[in-house]
């Protein structure tokens, strides 16, 4: 007997983008998911896949940008590393205030910037950063699988700093590849993906 087919995180059209923000940011008692809108935002498990990130990101020490902040897990990477300052884009209002109360206790200056990553990136000096984290949780079907190319392509090179460290993760994706596309992580990166808006 076949276990029964796993139900996509996206239902085809779904877009989570309106109630995103206002959305109830749901971490569980032991701190060890974050869901928004029942999705699976966050989890522990992904630690050390995250602190591995952060680290790059964080590696030339000077400004680091964070794009998403969901449970501290790679921001408390990056503030273990000899920065100047952490810059982190959030928009849930919940994790947001998270995000505040964190601020407060870290060793290194802390900017939160609350918004979409679509609406806060275009107001950010060029050649400001000195590594970027993008980590932010796909809003919709649509994007599922693309979002990070998007910010990549219209604002990460622009925002480094030369020879500055881009790091992104859509952990999202890969899971649901692997689940439905693809036998194997090695596989899944070796065939050729369209560019966004193709």
């Amino acid at each position: 007997m076949s276990a029964p087919a796993a139900t996509p995180i996206f239902a085809p059209g779904e877009n989570c983008s309106p109630a995103w923000r206002a959305a109830p940011a749901a971490y569980d008692a032991s701190d060890t998911h974050l869901q928004i809108l029942g999705k699976p935002v966050m989890e522990r498990w992904e630690t050390p896949y995250m602190h591995a990130l952060a680290a790059a990101a964080a590696s030339r020490g000077g400004r680091v940008l964070e794009v998403g902040f969901g449970m501290a897990i790679a921001a408390t990477k990056v503030q273990e590393a000899p920065i100047e300052e952490h810059w982190i884009i959030e928009c849930n209002e919940g994790v947001f205030q998270r995000l505040q109360d964190w601020a407060l206790q870290q060793p290194h200056k802390v900017v939160p910037l609350k918004g979409l990553w679509e609406e806060v990136a275009p107001t950010l000096p060029d050649s400001h950063f000195d590594g970027i984290l993008y980590d932010t949780y796909p809003l919709s079907e649509e994007t599922w699988h693309t979002h990070q190319f998007n910010f990549i392509r219209d604002h990460a090179f622009r925002l480094l700093k030369p020879g500055g460290v881009l790091t992104y993760c859509n952990l999202t994706s890969w899971g649901e590849l692997m689940k439905t596309k693809y036998s194997d992580i090695t596989t899944m990166f070796e065939v050729p993906h369209p560019h966004p808006g193709q």
